[in-house]
């Protein structure tokens, strides 16, 4: 006769292990429902642990930029909760990822997981969490050109240039400037997609159109104003527009240009920008899945 297994005992051994919740259900029933002894054959059965926790919202973690010599690497790992992502254990894996990454310069994301499958096995283990690397840019450089790394609120957002011209200092200062900005689409005017211009100049003409004062304007004042409208709107989102901390009177392009200099790559990332989390109901989940 099976062993009925009561939805508390579930509930704790789940919040004991991070186990799943068929996992602990199973581990319940196979130990006559003994958390101690449950919590043993889920340890053993670690493997089976890190793959229900696959199909987990891992959208806490930490963005982090990486120097060595001529390569940098700007890289994205997760969690599930922030708990997790602030902990030691994490710091560590976030570090050996990085290193990673710097040592093998994966083509791909694919290959990058390939290469640390171990290491989120074990992290995985050892946090009782889903945890991954999420995504990750490589850069080189030429010797007579800088790197400038910043990580902002430990790890919430990071920021990665390369320049041209200029010094370490100033590639550094423009990192921090990239990763405190508050909203950034583009790095330079020139990276404005035509799509982009389009659609914005949609939306003010229809904007303008039901203006009666605009009306009454010159068709040359009225496109004039609306082509005014668009670049400042889109301006508003490049990062050489932006205010430049260290002196806010000037610009990040003002200051690029009297330093002689100009940026050649530049990476931001924000932790977990579009991963929808997910907001769990624990007793409907339980439902759901003893219902399987």
């Amino acid at each position: 006769m099976a062993t009925k297994v009561s939805i508390d005992l579930i509930k704790q051994l789940r919040e004991r292990t991070g186990a799943g919740l068929m996992d602990c259900k199973n581990a319940l029933a196979n130990n006559d429902c003994d958390i101690e002894k449950s919590i043993t054959w889920l340890r053993e059965k670690g493997i089976t642990k890190v793959a229900k926790k696959a199909g987990r919202v891992a959208a806490e973690g930490r963005s982090i930029a990486l120097v060595k010599g001529d390569t940098a690497v700007i890289y994205e790992v997760n969690s599930e909760t922030d708990f997790v992502s602030e902990s030691a254990a994490f710091g560590e894996f976030a570090n050996k990822v990085g290193e990673i990454l710097l040592e093998k310069k994966p083509a791909d994301i694919e290959a990058a997981k390939a290469d640390i499958t171990g290491l989120i096995t074990d992290y995985t283990l050892k946090l009782g969490e889903k945890i991954d690397l999420r995504r990750f840019v490589i850069m080189e450089k030429k010797p007579e050109e800088f790197f400038g790394s910043y990580i902002h609120m430990g790890g919430k957002v990071a920021g990665l240039v390369k320049i041209a011209g200029g010094d370490q200092n100033g590639a550094d200062e423009l990192a921090m400037c990239l990763a405190a900005a508050l909203e950034i689409s583009y790095i330079t005017e020139k990276d404005i997609p035509q799509s982009a211009i389009d659609a914005e100049l949609k939306v003010q003409l229809v904007e303008a159109q039901n203006d009666p004062k605009f009306a009454k304007k010159p068709q040359a004042i009225q496109e004039k104003i609306v082509s005014g409208k668009v670049h400042k709107i889109l301006m508003q989102g490049c990062f050489t527009e932006q205010e430049f901390l260290p002196d806010p009177t000037k610009t990040v392009s003002e200051v690029l240009k009297e330093r002689h200099a100009s940026i050649l790559s530049a990476v931001r990332y924000r932790t977990g920008e579009g991963i929808e989390k997910k907001v769990a109901d624990f007793a409907a989940e339980v439902q759901a899945q003893l219902k399987q």
